[in-house]
């Protein structure tokens, strides 16, 4: 199969895709550039700031695009090229850019308020606190996680203590990232620039900080960027989000594009070959096609992930409702094309059916700096700053979920409730330096620790919350008098899914034991985790079902007339 023909049907899927079902969701649903957003209704220059769609758009694109879309393509190709081309093009038509739109939508309807939110104006409190928890632990796993790929991406030496290269000028060159997003904050809130003003100045910060960081690498051990790491989100969590995360992500947005076009045009002008079947199976080696490949493709496709971003950020930034298609269904469009990129890459490096061996990231690096060599650029350049793009938007997702994190567990141990006003401990708690510290410390222990026991259920996680979120907005839309066809059928087939993948590790864990193959420390934790998320999953979908079935309409959120 040609890759150049299959990246052709992506872009004419995604951008009719977007020219009349996205369109026709924002017709249908009802946008009203005349009404005040609560970044505007509600500005505090902390979490609601108003913010030029340009800017929200690259905050938004940076923080879901991290390594997502090209590790699960990378992986799923085991499956062949077709299925995964076919649920990356449909499932993020129909599912991701909908589940991205539809909580975008929820929240700025709700003021800015998270999913949390809704679940409590008609489940209850009870059902709120069991969602917030569940945000809460999937972003410490996130944070754990990402923070520990970092660190091994930052690392100057191997383990025989040779130099690399590589790592220490990625390392330089996001580290100047942090530096220069500080100042690029400062002008675009302060001297308020132009968004074509702010792109210019962007790209040429851009262009300074990767020539010093590959002349100037910085060489520090793994472990040292782990503590740095978690110093450096600890305080873009705490901050307000205009002085380091927006502008920063906005920043490494056109990273992200540059590598996105490099990527298309070396696709372009190589048209390379697919060398691995349209179709292996259904079974590869234990590994089911459904549920796996919908587990194991998440960004791309759809992605839970997506509605913390959009509901706990980009809702509180966006300065006219007239920006909620292209920052939430666009930017889950483009997140695609880079899906789609990565699987022509792994089927370019394939030889007679076999996948190339090495992480996502590297396999990703390799076919995009191959086909660029082919063009005339130095492999080791292209490949160094591809490598780089990706470390930067796992760092990117990283300072995002912190705030994420951070923010569950505040409304978690909210002041709403007039009883626990005269509590100290609740006001402790409530504050966003301790929420911080109870987010952040669990993660870093789960980074030092070894996320590797627990990372298999992350898919299960993640796909997990995009169909409460998707039950929960169902709900919202349902008791306010607005369509829910278009939502209906993503709801059922991720709950679906998940609960599926859930039960089958469960049976696994459950047979390991009665063969008497069974790791408490390794096994046990995941059988444990896997049957917590699952019991909370049922009784959060239900809580909200009993309601989405019933026909009292008596709790409606505040505000909502349209």
């Amino acid at each position: 199969m040609n890759g150049l023909l299959l990246l052709i049907i992506s872009v004419v899927a995604l951008s009719l895709a977007y020219l009349l079902y996205g369109r026709f969701l924002a017709r249908v649903w009802g946008i009203d550039p005349s009404r005040k957003t609560p970044a505007c209704e509600l500005e505090d220059g902390m979490e609601y700031v108003p913010t030029t769609p340009a800017v929200v758009f690259g905050h938004e694109f940076a923080s879901i695009a991290g390594a997502g879309p090209i590790t699960g393509p990378i992986i799923a190709a085991m499956f062949g090229w077709l299925p995964v081309l076919l649920w990356l093009i449909f499932g993020s038509i129909f599912f991701g850019a909908v589940h991205d739109f539809v909580a975008l939508y929820t929240s700025v309807k709700n003021k800015g308020k998270s999913i949390g939110f809704v679940i409590e104006c008609y489940v209850g409190k009870a059902g709120k606190r069991l969602f917030l928890v569940f945000v809460w632990l999937f972003s410490v796993l996130i944070a754990g996680a990402f923070a520990d790929i970092v660190a091994g991406t930052f690392a100057g030496f191997d383990s025989a203590g040779a130099q690399i290269t590589t790592n220490a000028s990625v390392a330089s060159t996001s580290s100047l990232f942090i530096v220069a997003a500080v100042g690029l904050g400062f002008l675009i809130r302060r001297r308020k620039a132009s968004d074509l003003a702010s792109a210019i100045i962007a790209i040429d910060l851009l262009i300074i900080c990767i020539v010093i960081g590959i002349f100037f690498p910085v060489y520090i051990d793994k472990y040292i960027w782990l503590y740095l790491i978690f110093a450096y989100i600890f305080t873009a969590s705490v901050v307000p989000v205009w002085v380091l995360e927006q502008p920063r992500n906005y920043l490494s947005s056109f990273l992200l594009v540059a590598m996105v076009l490099a990527a298309f045009i070396g696709v372009v002008f190589t048209a390379p070959t697919i060398s691995i079947p349209a179709f292996a199976g259904f079974n590869i080696n234990g590994n089911l096609l459904f549920p796996g490949l919908f587990i194991t493709i998440a960004c791309g496709a759809i992605s839970g992930f997506h509605s913390l971003v959009a509901t706990g950020a980009v809702s509180r930034q966006l300065s006219s409702e007239r920006h909620m298609l292209p920052v939430s269904y666009g930017a889950m469009l483009v997140e695609t094309l880079v899906a789609v990129l990565a699987l022509i890459s792994v089927g370019s490096l394939a030889r007679n059916g076999v996948l190339p061996r090495g992480t996502p990231p590297v396999i990703f690096a390799t076919a995009v700096s191959g086909f660029l060599h082919q063009l005339g650029l130095p492999s080791r350049a292209s490949f160094t700053i591809v490598s780089l793009a990706v470390s930067s938007f796992v760092l990117t997702t990283l300072d995002t979920v912190a705030r994420l994190g951070r923010l569950s567990f505040q409304e978690l141990f909210s002041l709403e409730e007039h009883s626990r006003e005269g509590k100290p401990l609740f006001r402790i708690l409530n504050s966003k330096a301790a929420a911080s510290v109870f987010t952040l410390l669990p993660a870093y222990l789960l980074a030092i620790m070894g996320y590797q026991n627990i990372w298999t259920l992350f898919g299960a996680a993640n796909q997990l919350l995009a169909a409460l979120t998707l039950i929960a907005c169902t709900l919202f839309f349902k008791k306010t008098g607005r369509r829910i066809f278009m939502l209906v059928v993503p709801t059922v087939i991720m709950l679906a899914v998940t609960y599926l993948s859930l039960v089958l590790t469960i049976r696994n864990k459950y047979l390991l034991l009665m063969n008497g193959k069974f790791n408490p420390s390794v096994d046990g934790l995941q059988m444990g985790i896997a049957v917590m998320l699952l019991v909370l999953g049922i009784l959060v979908a239900v809580s909200c079902a009993v309601k989405l079935l019933g026909k009292d309409r008596d709790k409606k959120i505040p505000q909502i007339t349209s």
